[in-house]
Protein backbone atom coordinates (compact mmCIF):
# COMPACT_ATOMS: atom_id res chain seq x y z
CA UNK A 1 0.00 0.00 0.00
CA UNK A 2 0.95 3.68 -0.38
CA UNK A 3 1.84 5.23 3.14
CA UNK A 4 -0.16 8.71 1.66
CA UNK A 5 -3.43 6.06 2.12
CA UNK A 6 -2.65 6.40 6.67
CA UNK A 7 -3.01 10.17 6.66
CA UNK A 8 -6.47 11.71 7.10
CA UNK A 9 -7.81 9.17 9.55
CA UNK A 10 -9.08 10.15 12.82
CA UNK A 11 -5.97 9.13 14.97
CA UNK A 12 -2.64 10.99 14.28
CA UNK A 13 0.07 8.61 12.24
CA UNK A 14 3.20 7.39 14.20
CA UNK A 15 6.33 6.23 11.96
CA UNK A 16 9.75 5.89 13.09
CA UNK A 17 12.89 6.33 11.59
CA UNK A 18 16.19 3.59 12.00
CA UNK A 19 19.19 3.51 10.40
CA UNK A 20 21.34 0.30 9.47
CA UNK A 21 24.23 -1.02 11.59
CA UNK A 22 27.84 -0.44 10.48
CA UNK A 23 29.15 -2.99 8.34
CA UNK A 24 31.31 -4.46 10.82
CA UNK A 25 28.30 -5.50 13.35
CA UNK A 26 26.02 -7.51 12.35
CA UNK A 27 22.56 -6.93 10.59
CA UNK A 28 20.68 -8.92 13.43
CA UNK A 29 21.30 -6.17 15.99
CA UNK A 30 18.96 -4.20 14.16
CA UNK A 31 16.20 -6.44 14.09
CA UNK A 32 16.30 -7.21 17.58
CA UNK A 33 15.49 -3.19 17.95
CA UNK A 34 12.92 -3.59 15.66
CA UNK A 35 11.50 -6.28 17.98
CA UNK A 36 10.33 -3.95 20.73
CA UNK A 37 9.26 -0.95 17.92
CA UNK A 38 7.23 -2.96 16.60
CA UNK A 39 5.09 -3.05 20.02
CA UNK A 40 4.44 0.45 19.44
CA UNK A 41 2.35 0.07 16.52
CA UNK A 42 3.82 2.28 14.07
CA UNK A 43 1.98 3.10 10.77
CA UNK A 44 5.71 2.34 9.02
CA UNK A 45 9.05 2.79 9.63
CA UNK A 46 11.77 4.36 7.31
CA UNK A 47 14.76 2.89 6.91
CA UNK A 48 17.66 5.42 5.97
CA UNK A 49 21.21 4.76 4.83
CA UNK A 50 24.25 4.17 7.31
CA UNK A 51 26.98 6.45 7.91
CA UNK A 52 28.36 8.82 5.00
CA UNK A 53 25.10 7.70 2.52
CA UNK A 54 26.86 4.07 1.87
CA UNK A 55 25.13 0.51 2.33
CA UNK A 56 22.21 1.09 -0.02
CA UNK A 57 21.89 -2.90 0.15
CA UNK A 58 21.42 -3.20 3.60
CA UNK A 59 18.65 -0.33 3.92
CA UNK A 60 16.72 -2.34 0.91
CA UNK A 61 17.19 -5.94 2.59
CA UNK A 62 16.34 -4.36 6.11
CA UNK A 63 13.36 -2.49 4.27
CA UNK A 64 11.65 -5.58 2.90
CA UNK A 65 12.06 -8.00 5.89
CA UNK A 66 9.98 -4.82 7.88
CA UNK A 67 7.20 -5.64 5.50
CA UNK A 68 7.50 -9.07 4.92
CA UNK A 69 8.59 -10.54 8.60
CA UNK A 70 6.77 -7.33 10.60
CA UNK A 71 3.73 -6.60 8.31
CA UNK A 72 4.75 -2.85 8.64
CA UNK A 73 4.76 -0.99 5.40
CA UNK A 74 8.38 0.27 5.34
CA UNK A 75 9.81 3.70 3.66
CA UNK A 76 12.85 3.42 1.90
CA UNK A 77 15.37 6.04 1.59
CA UNK A 78 16.69 6.51 -1.84
CA UNK A 79 19.58 9.47 -2.44
CA UNK A 80 21.06 10.33 -5.86
CA UNK A 81 23.84 12.49 -5.45
CA UNK A 82 26.98 11.05 -6.62
CA UNK A 83 24.86 8.57 -8.44
CA UNK A 84 23.86 7.21 -12.15
CA UNK A 85 20.40 7.19 -13.45
CA UNK A 86 21.43 3.77 -14.12
CA UNK A 87 22.45 2.68 -10.64
CA UNK A 88 19.16 4.40 -9.50
CA UNK A 89 17.01 2.42 -11.82
CA UNK A 90 18.87 -0.72 -10.57
CA UNK A 91 17.75 0.08 -6.99
CA UNK A 92 14.13 0.78 -8.28
CA UNK A 93 14.28 -2.78 -10.03
CA UNK A 94 15.41 -4.15 -6.47
CA UNK A 95 13.15 -2.15 -4.41
CA UNK A 96 9.86 -3.50 -7.03
CA UNK A 97 11.39 -7.23 -6.47
CA UNK A 98 11.03 -6.91 -2.55
CA UNK A 99 7.81 -5.65 -3.13
CA UNK A 100 9.09 -2.51 -1.39
CA UNK A 101 6.08 0.43 -2.59
CA UNK A 102 6.93 3.66 -0.71
CA UNK A 103 10.38 5.68 -1.38
CA UNK A 104 11.49 8.80 0.44
CA UNK A 105 13.49 10.88 -2.18
CA UNK A 106 16.50 12.88 -1.91
CA UNK A 107 19.61 14.70 -3.36
CA UNK A 108 21.51 13.18 -0.18
CA UNK A 109 24.54 15.16 1.44
CA UNK A 110 27.32 16.52 -0.31
CA UNK A 111 30.32 14.45 0.48
CA UNK A 112 32.57 16.00 2.99
CA UNK A 113 35.98 14.07 2.01
CA UNK A 114 35.90 15.92 -1.40
CA UNK A 115 36.19 19.98 -0.65
CA UNK A 116 36.02 19.83 -4.59
CA UNK A 117 33.01 18.06 -5.18
CA UNK A 118 31.17 19.26 -8.44
CA UNK A 119 27.45 19.07 -8.11
CA UNK A 120 26.56 20.22 -11.58
CA UNK A 121 28.69 17.49 -13.27
CA UNK A 122 26.69 14.98 -11.53
CA UNK A 123 23.56 13.29 -13.19
CA UNK A 124 21.10 14.26 -10.49
CA UNK A 125 21.71 17.39 -8.92
CA UNK A 126 18.22 18.12 -7.04
CA UNK A 127 15.62 15.74 -5.71
CA UNK A 128 12.72 16.70 -7.90
CA UNK A 129 15.20 15.27 -10.37
CA UNK A 130 14.85 11.58 -8.58
CA UNK A 131 11.12 12.16 -8.17
CA UNK A 132 10.80 12.78 -11.90
CA UNK A 133 12.69 9.63 -12.31
CA UNK A 134 10.89 7.36 -9.74
CA UNK A 135 7.01 8.68 -10.68
CA UNK A 136 7.99 7.61 -14.55
CA UNK A 137 9.30 4.09 -13.24
CA UNK A 138 6.47 2.86 -11.46
CA UNK A 139 3.76 3.69 -9.01
CA UNK A 140 5.70 4.02 -5.74
CA UNK A 141 3.79 6.25 -3.18
CA UNK A 142 6.63 8.93 -2.70
CA UNK A 143 7.74 11.14 0.29
CA UNK A 144 10.25 13.89 0.40
CA UNK A 145 11.96 16.08 2.57
CA UNK A 146 11.07 20.00 3.83
CA UNK A 147 13.40 22.06 5.68
CA UNK A 148 11.29 24.06 8.49
CA UNK A 149 14.24 26.78 9.02
CA UNK A 150 15.56 26.35 5.50
CA UNK A 151 17.56 24.20 3.09
CA UNK A 152 21.00 25.10 4.56
CA UNK A 153 22.26 25.65 1.34
CA UNK A 154 19.42 28.25 0.60
CA UNK A 155 20.29 31.26 1.39
CA UNK A 156 16.70 32.81 1.37
CA UNK A 157 13.43 31.22 2.90
CA UNK A 158 11.57 32.12 -0.34
CA UNK A 159 13.66 30.36 -3.04
CA UNK A 160 13.62 27.51 -0.34
CA UNK A 161 9.67 27.24 -0.64
CA UNK A 162 9.87 27.98 -4.58
CA UNK A 163 12.32 24.69 -4.35
CA UNK A 164 9.84 22.76 -2.09
CA UNK A 165 6.99 23.42 -4.12
CA UNK A 166 8.44 22.44 -7.45
CA UNK A 167 9.63 19.23 -5.69
CA UNK A 168 5.90 18.44 -4.32
CA UNK A 169 4.40 19.32 -8.03
CA UNK A 170 6.54 16.48 -9.68
CA UNK A 171 5.20 13.85 -7.69
CA UNK A 172 5.41 14.18 -3.74
CA UNK A 173 2.95 12.35 -1.64
CA UNK A 174 3.59 13.77 1.19
CA UNK A 175 6.70 15.41 3.15
CA UNK A 176 8.49 15.18 6.25
CA UNK A 177 10.23 17.80 7.91
CA UNK A 178 13.96 17.98 9.05
CA UNK A 179 14.28 17.75 12.65
CA UNK A 180 13.46 21.07 14.35
CA UNK A 181 13.25 22.03 18.58
CA UNK A 182 10.74 24.74 18.70
CA UNK A 183 7.64 24.15 17.28
CA UNK A 184 7.25 27.70 16.47
CA UNK A 185 9.76 27.18 13.77
CA UNK A 186 7.20 24.32 12.40
CA UNK A 187 3.52 26.25 12.72
CA UNK A 188 5.70 29.44 11.02
CA UNK A 189 6.65 26.99 8.74
CA UNK A 190 3.13 25.79 8.20
CA UNK A 191 1.59 29.50 7.32
CA UNK A 192 4.20 30.02 4.66
CA UNK A 193 3.64 26.29 2.73
CA UNK A 194 0.12 26.68 2.79
CA UNK A 195 0.44 30.29 1.39
CA UNK A 196 2.65 28.79 -1.40
CA UNK A 197 -0.11 26.35 -2.40
CA UNK A 198 1.82 23.20 -0.70
CA UNK A 199 -1.06 21.00 0.42
CA UNK A 200 0.25 17.69 0.99
CA UNK A 201 0.85 16.86 4.53
CA UNK A 202 3.39 17.81 6.09
CA UNK A 203 4.62 15.39 8.96
CA UNK A 204 7.15 17.51 11.80
CA UNK A 205 10.44 15.01 12.40
CA UNK A 206 11.39 14.76 15.91
CA UNK A 207 14.25 14.11 17.49
CA UNK A 208 14.62 13.64 21.41
CA UNK A 209 17.98 15.19 22.31
CA UNK A 210 19.80 12.19 24.71
CA UNK A 211 23.18 12.86 23.78
CA UNK A 212 24.89 16.53 24.41
CA UNK A 213 27.70 15.71 21.85
CA UNK A 214 25.62 13.73 19.61
CA UNK A 215 22.95 16.79 19.37
CA UNK A 216 25.66 19.49 18.55
CA UNK A 217 27.16 17.26 15.42
CA UNK A 218 23.76 16.64 14.19
CA UNK A 219 23.05 20.84 14.28
CA UNK A 220 26.63 21.08 12.57
CA UNK A 221 25.05 18.58 10.07
CA UNK A 222 21.59 19.61 9.58
CA UNK A 223 21.51 23.60 9.93
CA UNK A 224 18.75 23.17 13.00
CA UNK A 225 18.72 25.87 15.98
CA UNK A 226 18.61 25.24 19.35
CA UNK A 227 16.34 27.18 21.60
CA UNK A 228 17.56 28.74 24.48
CA UNK A 229 15.71 26.60 26.97
CA UNK A 230 17.10 23.22 25.75
CA UNK A 231 20.70 24.82 25.23
CA UNK A 232 20.20 25.12 28.95
CA UNK A 233 19.55 21.64 29.32
CA UNK A 234 22.36 20.58 27.21
CA UNK A 235 25.17 22.67 29.41
CA UNK A 236 23.45 21.52 32.34
CA UNK A 237 24.04 17.63 31.38
CA UNK A 238 26.33 17.84 29.80
CA UNK A 239 28.51 15.47 31.51
CA UNK A 240 25.74 13.79 32.75
CA UNK A 241 24.39 11.11 30.46
CA UNK A 242 21.36 9.70 32.81
CA UNK A 243 20.19 13.41 33.36
CA UNK A 244 20.37 14.62 29.56
CA UNK A 245 18.53 11.53 28.72
CA UNK A 246 15.50 12.26 31.49
CA UNK A 247 15.33 15.97 30.32
CA UNK A 248 16.01 15.06 26.71
CA UNK A 249 13.11 12.38 27.00
CA UNK A 250 11.12 15.14 29.01
CA UNK A 251 11.42 17.76 26.40
CA UNK A 252 10.80 16.22 23.48
CA UNK A 253 7.34 14.59 24.86
CA UNK A 254 6.13 18.47 25.68
CA UNK A 255 6.89 18.65 21.96
CA UNK A 256 5.14 16.36 20.81
CA UNK A 257 2.53 16.60 22.97
CA UNK A 258 1.90 20.58 21.48
CA UNK A 259 2.37 19.36 18.01
CA UNK A 260 -0.59 16.67 18.28
CA UNK A 261 -3.14 19.34 20.42
CA UNK A 262 -2.59 21.49 17.04
CA UNK A 263 -4.20 19.05 14.84
CA UNK A 264 -0.93 17.75 12.88
CA UNK A 265 -1.52 14.36 10.28
CA UNK A 266 1.13 12.68 12.28
CA UNK A 267 4.72 12.07 14.19
CA UNK A 268 8.07 11.14 13.07
CA UNK A 269 10.10 10.06 15.11
CA UNK A 270 14.13 9.66 14.46
CA UNK A 271 14.96 7.04 16.59
CA UNK A 272 18.62 6.49 16.64
CA UNK A 273 17.99 2.85 17.05
CA UNK A 274 16.95 3.10 20.60
CA UNK A 275 13.72 1.55 21.86
CA UNK A 276 13.18 2.88 25.79
CA UNK A 277 13.85 6.16 25.25
CA UNK A 278 11.38 6.52 21.70
CA UNK A 279 8.80 4.41 24.10
CA UNK A 280 8.57 6.34 26.65
CA UNK A 281 7.85 9.40 24.40
CA UNK A 282 4.89 7.44 23.02
CA UNK A 283 3.66 6.51 26.20
CA UNK A 284 3.81 10.09 27.39
CA UNK A 285 1.62 11.64 24.99
CA UNK A 286 -0.79 8.79 24.56
CA UNK A 287 0.47 7.25 21.15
Amino acid sequence: MRIIDLYGREKPILSLEIFPPQADYPLETIFATLDHLQTLNPGFISVTYGAGGGDRGRTVEIAARIKKEYGIESLAHLTCVRHTRAEVNATLDELIKEGIHNILALRGDLPEDEPYFDLSRQEYRFAYELIHDIRKKAAFGVAAAAYPAGHPECLRLKDDLLNLKHKVDCGVDFLITQLFFDNRIYYDFMDKALTAQIDCPVIPGIMPVLNARQIKRTIYLCGASIPAPLLKLVDKYENDPEGMGKAGIEYASRQVQDLLESGIPGIHLYTMNKYRQIAEIVNNVGL
